[in-house]
């Protein structure tokens, strides 16, 4: 069927208060929301078809609306008409600029219906709600694996394909997401963004300010399945279970000898030190 056609076959009038056709509203038959014009109703009606009316000249995607396409444009120009008063940073969309402008006022308008907790910008909400309905709409070609962000499987393929993209340019470490090299950076700036509230102590990464607010609260949520005895960190818990599975994966290079803990083969290596 011919677009205008399958359009035409959703548009019907709304009905006045004595049961007659009205011209005041349009209806959609697909949802039943109303409009007051023609063409108001056949922009809405995209939503449902997938018509991309509007296409780019010079790399000829296509779009629904015009104003979709005007802001596409201007990646393609470069210009950014839209300038931040408190920053003066300049961007190309009126509405990149309103959700800029959150970081400045700290307004967090979406808000998540089953715990309250309050976004930003309606991605931030969409993408939290998953942690709710365990949805997981992207899926690795590679072993079916499902992820709730697209962030988070763009990283994961990279452990297919071994690509790591980002280089740090101290030491040339190579890492597959861009939040590894920024976590491993500190490591050359000595930045420590996160502070202990009790001691003031730094930490460059938020799992380690986690991890040390244990020693504080006196929290021990990983458990021993074998003896039921709780550690601090997860570290701990897989090196306690090795005194249940006799597992001893560190190895001497010199005389072979294993051991289970990896602070006894240091302090063994020692030993060949001082015989020598």
């Amino acid at each position: 069927m011919h677009m205008a056609t399958m359009i035409g076959s959703h548009l019907t009038q709304g009905e006045g208060g004595d049961g007659h056709g009205s011209p005041r509203t349009l209806k959609c038959s697909f949802c039943d929301k109303e409009f007051l014009c023609k063409r108001k109703l056949n922009r809405h009606l995209r939503t449902h078809t997938g018509e991309r009316p509007y296409q780019c000249g010079e790399c000829g995607r296509r779009f629904s609306y015009l104003s979709a396409l005007k802001n596409h444009i201007r990646t393609h120009t470069g210009e950014r008409p839209y300038s931040c008063e408190e920053c003066n940073l300049q961007l190309s969309r009126l509405d990149d600029l309103r959700r800029h402008m959150r970081t400045h006022t700290g307004e967090k308008p979406h808000r998540c219906e089953e715990c309250s907790r309050q976004f930003s910008t309606s991605s931030e909400l969409k993408m939290h709600i998953r942690t709710h309905t365990g949805e997981k709409p992207y899926t690795c070609d590679h072993c079916n694996r499902g992820f709730s962000q697209l962030a988070h499987l763009e990283t994961h393929i990279l452990t297919h394909t071994g690509a790591k993209p980002y280089r740090c340019e101290e030491c040339s470490r190579q890492f597959r997401a861009l939040g590894n090299l920024k976590t491993h950076m500190r490591i050359h700036t000595g930045e420590k963004p996160y502070t202990c509230d009790h001691c003031n102590k730094g930490f460059s990464q938020l799992a380690h300010l986690k991890t040390h607010m244990r020693t504080h609260t006196g929290e021990t949520p990983y458990r021993c399945d074998e003896c039921s005895k709780q550690f601090t960190t997860l570290t701990h818990l897989k090196s306690h279970m090795r005194t249940h599975t006799g597992e001893k994966p560190y190895r001497c290079d010199v005389c072979s000898q294993q051991f289970s803990q990896l602070s006894n083969l240091k302090r063994h290596t020692r030993t060949h030190t001082v015989n020598r």
